[in-house]
């Protein structure tokens, strides 16, 4: 069993103040998913749902147990590999958190949201515009990848 570092420790500490208007939000959704499989990631409470997205709230992240995967043939990340860098990212917007504190949700969880779900910006990833460009997305990968030292999403197409 692996051990809290100080890093961790920290990492929880301010994301409990800090950061804690989200990482509340987390908890709650947490709850909701209190059945699925959780597990820690440098600090982080991952549990993976059967949601066909991916959210991360504070300390808390949620990952899809089936991401979708990368449509070019071309630039096709294994599927084996899709789930580490999804992870990845999505510890990139817990870094957010910390940066942002109680501004993470106006700043780079709202335009997020928008960008994953409004049908107009649906219809841009639909005609081969990644997900990731988008400058919360693209934050995100620079910040999981450069704290994970772990490749992530980079201009997956989903």
């Amino acid at each position: 069993m692996k051990r809290f570092t100080i890093k961790n420790v920290l990492y929880i500490l301010l994301q409990c103040t800090w950061g804690i208007i989200q990482t509340l939000l987390g908890f709650l959704v947490f709850i909701v998913n209190i059945r699925h499989r959780h597990y820690f990631y440098k600090g982080a409470v991952v549990t993976e749902t059967t949601s066909t997205s991916s959210v991360s709230l504070g300390m808390f992240v949620f990952t899809t147990k089936t991401p979708m995967p990368d449509k070019r043939v071309e630039n096709r990340i294994p599927d084996e590999e899709l789930a580490g860098r999804l992870l990845v990212h999505e510890y990139g917007h817990t870094i957010q958190s910390l940066i942002f504190g109680p501004l993470y949700l106006v700043v780079m969880g709202i335009p997020s949201t928008l960008w994953g779900f409004l049908p107009v910006c649906q219809k841009k990833r639909d005609c081969g515009v990644s997900y990731f460009s988008f400058f919360t997305e693209k934050f995100a990968n620079y910040l999981g990848e450069k704290v994970t030292k772990e490749k992530s999403m980079e201009d997956a197409v989903i």
